[in-house]
């Protein structure tokens, strides 16, 4: 079965250095899963974070579902990321020691299970931001003047 991605962190790559992506279940309450089925999500500033040794995914926004009651969750409430412990303690330390950040890069759907692809990153400074919009100009400029030519 396909994957379908509900929503992808379209910042990430721009902002962020991606050093190790890991896989993870979340933990949803109610119709939050209905609503992620008709694409009602945003992952744009969210992060996780170590509580104890658990990840929490916060500011994720899962928009209420259209059709559900007034027991709908909060939209934008802290969640549980599903890990195994050894990949938990391992995100803990790259990020006390290496001064890391944990985001979300997309959330989809694998087998009619949700999932989040998480990423242990490095924020980028502005210079390399800016060296990376040059470096793709001259790429797209490249590969229109191969076009041109053939």
């Amino acid at each position: 079965m396909a994957d379908k991605i509900v929503s992808s962190n379209r910042k990430a790559h721009f902002s962020y250095s991606i050093l190790e992506s890991f896989e993870a279940g979340i933990e949803l309450k109610g119709t939050e899963v209905k609503s992620l089925r008709t694409g009602n999500a945003s992952l744009s500033d969210s992060f996780a974070r170590a509580e104890g040794n658990e990840l929490f995914l916060y500011n994720a926004h899962i928009a209420p579902y259209e059709f559900g009651n007034r027991a709908n969750p909060d939209p934008v409430r802290p969640r549980k990321l599903l890990l195994h412990k050894n990949q938990i303690r391992k995100l803990i330390g790259e990020v006390a020691t290496k001064r890391l950040t944990i985001i979300p890069l997309k959330l989809y759907f694998k087998n009619g299970i949700v999932k989040v692809e998480i990423a242990l990153a490095k924020s980028k400074k502005l210079y390399d931001k800016r060296e990376d919009i040059k470096k793709r100009d001259s790429d797209r400029e490249l590969k229109r003047i191969i076009k041109e030519g053939k």
